[in-house]
């Protein structure tokens, strides 16, 4: 298995380098590719000089803060641009908000699944830190996608998800045009329009420690009138 994990990061010094320690100790194997919004704290010159002690730690730095979305994207299209090619590329959150230890759930789901998703509302699966408006907005996100778009997926917009190959390469990455969080949103619509099998695995989410969370207004206005769009379109 030749597999990639895809990380945006913005300002993550703090703790970078742990996730990148616990993500080769559950996943000796596994590649790493960082993608850094020129992180005013240090973030990219962290990675920069983990990578050059590992050739499975690589770095894409962007020059200034560009979108969660458009990171994402760069990241995964990164990851289908390279030879030998990857049979699996996840997508994971930075603050160990999504926690290394469900790596090898995902890359087993995915042996007979197009994409395996973290899912935080199936049995099993737990927020335990969550206050309850953050909550509601999150059960209420899932419920509009489920109306508009009829997604059969308890956990539409989570982040943490593995994909096999094949899957990114049919979607046409590079037309999705979502900058914030509604990217997760879009993704799944295009893999599950086409046909593609999917898992969800439980994970427990827990919010992040250090820094502030980076859902913003504007990420939720692009993603309520971007179902729309989906939908209507």
């Amino acid at each position: 298995m030749n597999a990639v994990v895809v990380i945006p990061t913005y300002n993550e010094a703090g703790h970078i380098e742990s996730l990148i320690s616990q993500i080769l100790n559950f996943q000796p194997k596994i590649n790493i590719l960082i993608v850094d919004d020129n992180s005013p704290d240090g973030t990219g010159r962290i990675v920069d000089g983990l990578s050059k002690k590992s050739d499975r730690i690589k770095i894409l730095h962007r020059p200034k803060k560009l979108g969660f979305g458009k990171a994402y994207l760069e990241g995964l299209c990164y990851a289908l641009s390279q030879s030998p090619p990857y049979d699996k590329v996840i997508q994971m959150d930075a603050d160990f908000s999504h926690h290394p230890k469900y790596l090898n759930a995902l890359l087993e789901a995915t042996e007979d699944k197009d994409i395996a998703i973290g899912s935080r509302y199936i049995a099993g699966g737990r927020i335990p830190d969550w206050e309850l408006c953050r909550r509601a907005l999150s059960r209420l996100a899932n419920i509009y996608v489920y109306f508009w778009l009829r997604l059969k997926v308890k956990d539409c917009t989570g982040g943490f998800r593995c994909f096999r190959r094949e899957v990114l390469d049919k979607i046409g990455l590079t037309t999705i045009k979502s900058n914030g969080y509604f990217f997760q949103i879009e993704v799944l619509e295009r893999c599950l329009r086409l046909g593609c099998s999917f898992k969800e695995v439980p994970i427990t989410f827990t919010e992040r420690k250090e820094g502030k969370t980076k859902l913003r207004l504007s990420d939720i206005w692009e993603a309520f009138c971007g179902v729309l769009l989906l939908h209507f379109g």
